[in-house]
This record gives structure tokens, sequence and C-alpha cells, in this order.
């Protein structure tokens, strides 16, 4: 969770997508994610990485084993104090669910923070549109649902139980887009007063979703739904 409590990163990777994977019991690790990245940054491009952990430690081991087992380097981290408590996600019934090509959704808010600072989300039956305004004028996308294109990829898909129009800062989901990646298609769902939920499914391993809470509007101007 950043820290205004506006944003929230959630990650799952099952166990069946590791070549090997023991875990004796259930573990809580606090891991500063700037210092993974220092560490992970020390890894050839096709080493075999592998994480351990102590019941209790403080500390999280990385190892990294290059392919043919001539070089292996063992790097120790130091573990953060988190409660996990505070960072439970609860099980929500959406509103509205839009499936699109990520590439896609990577390009609209791309293109849109060109213009002004903050998206309109609106979702219908006919599809999802993408709405903006700045010093410099305004931008309207709308991606209308097309279950009929040849490739699934390439589908925009829209389970919809009401209609919904939620304002969301674009420098946030432009940081979301880095997943791009990751998968073909990405997953947006939305309820009124709720956070949107950002997921990208990763194949055969599990999925990266991120939720972003909606702007609204008071006397003062646009603020974010979160805790100060």
């Amino acid at each position: 969770m950043d820290g205004s409590h506006v944003a929230l990163i959630s990650m799952e990777l099952k166990c069946d997508g590791f070549d090997h994977f023991r875990c004796d019991r259930n573990l809580v690790l606090g891991i500063n994610i700037n210092n993974m990245s220092k560490m992970l940054k020390c890894a050839g491009n096709d080493d075999i990485i592998t994480l351990k952990a102590e019941d209790e430690a403080d500390i999280i081991t990385f190892m990294f084993e290059s392919p043919d087992q001539e070089k292996v380097a063992d790097f120790e981290m130091k573990l953060m104090d988190i409660d996990a408590e505070e960072l439970g996600i609860p099980e929500t019934e959406y509103e509205a669910m839009v499936t699109m090509p990520s590439s896609e959704f990577q390009r609209i808010c791309r293109d849109l923070a060109s213009i002004g600072d903050t998206v309109v989300i609106g979702v219908t039956k006919e599809g999802i549109s993408f709405s903006t305004g700045g010093d410099i004028g305004k931008a309207n996308v709308v991606c209308r649902q097309s279950s009929s294109v040849e490739k699934e990829e390439d589908q925009v898909l829209v389970n919809l139980n009401n209609p919904v129009s939620l304002t969301f800062a674009l420098r946030y989901l432009n940081n979301f887009t880095k997943a791009t990646s990751l998968s073909p298609t990405v997953r947006l769902s939305l309820s009124k007063d709720l956070p949107i939920t950002v997921e990208y499914e990763i194949e055969k391993l599990g999925h990266l979703r991120f939720y972003l809470a909606p702007k609204i509007e008071e006397d003062e101007g646009l603020e974010e739904v979160g805790e100060n």
C-alpha cells in the first residue's frame, strides 16, 4: 500500500508454477520492494533463483545459480515488520467488469495523461469509456463491446449489473500499466464508491492486482477516497 492509502498491490503466485516449492507452515515476510529489486538485479538473465526463509527469521536469502551450476551466489536481505492485518482485501461483488487488451488500456492511459490529470471511467452495456480534460482541451475514448473479434485477447467484454462512472488519478493508472507485458488482457472491476481493481493474469502462475481509490467531488475539488 502506498503512503497515502490510495493504492494497493496484491500478487499471487501459485505453488504449481514453480520448479520447486516448499512451505511447511504459513509465513508472513515483510519485504522492502526497492531493496529486493536491488538484490534481483544481481542475478543473471538465465540464473535459477531460490528464495529461502526460516521461521521467525529477520532475513531472507536469495540464491542465484547459473544454468551450468558453475556459479552460485547468496545474498541476504533484512526483513521488515509489517502488520499484515492492515492489508486485508475484502471480497467484493462488482457492478461492472470489463476485459480488454492490456496494450490498448496502456495506450489510452498514456494518451489521456497528456491532456489531463484524472480520467472518468464509465461502463455501460455498450462498452467502456475514458474521458479527461485539462488546460489544453478534452479527450474521450470509447471501446465498444466486441466479442466477435477473431482473437480472444483483442476482445472487449463487458459483464454489467449496473452502469458505473468513477474518476481516478491517471498517474496511478499509468504506473499500473507497466505490468502490461505480463498478460495480453487486463480486467477492470468497478463499483460505486469502491476502489477499481486492475488485474493482469500471469499465465500458469497467478495474477497481479492493483487497487485504486476513486476521486470524489467535494467543495474544495477532487480528492481521493482513502485514509489520510
